[in-house]
Order: structure tokens, then C-alpha cells, then sequence
């Protein structure tokens, strides 16, 4: 559970900017979203490698 303290006088935006970048760092919604539907090991273990590979070309083409 995430607490966020807010101090006397501090704007609630600014606290609710502190609590967005906090979740989002924590990767909650990710695991959610993944936890949807079942995924096979083997076809996750693809989808990474294809992703490697897309992004080792991406970098390679860039100098």
C-alpha cells in the first residue's frame, strides 16, 4: 500500500503528482493489465526476444 504524506500547506496536486509517479513506479498497473489473460512461458519468452531484437536494431541504426 502506498502512503503518501502530505505536509501542512503543500498543494494537493503536487501530492498527487508524488502519488502518481510513486505507483507508477511500483509496476501495479503493469502486473495488473499482464494478469488479465494467461500467457504461455513459451510465447512470452517470444514476444521478449522479439522485443530484444527490435530494440538491438533500433539502437544499431542510430549511429
Amino acid at each position: 500500500m502506498l502512503v503518501i504524506p502530505v505536509k501542512d500547506g503543500e498543494n494537493i496536486d503536487r501530492a498527487l503528482k508524488r502519488f502518481k509517479r510513486k505507483f507508477l513506479k511500483t509496476g501495479t498497473l503493469k502486473q495488473v493489465r499482464s494478469r488479465k489473460q494467461y500467457i504461455k512461458k513459451s510465447e512470452r519468452l517470444r514476444v521478449q526476444k522479439q522485443k530484444a531484437v527490435y530494440s538491438e536494431n533500433m539502437l544499431r541504426n542510430m549511429d
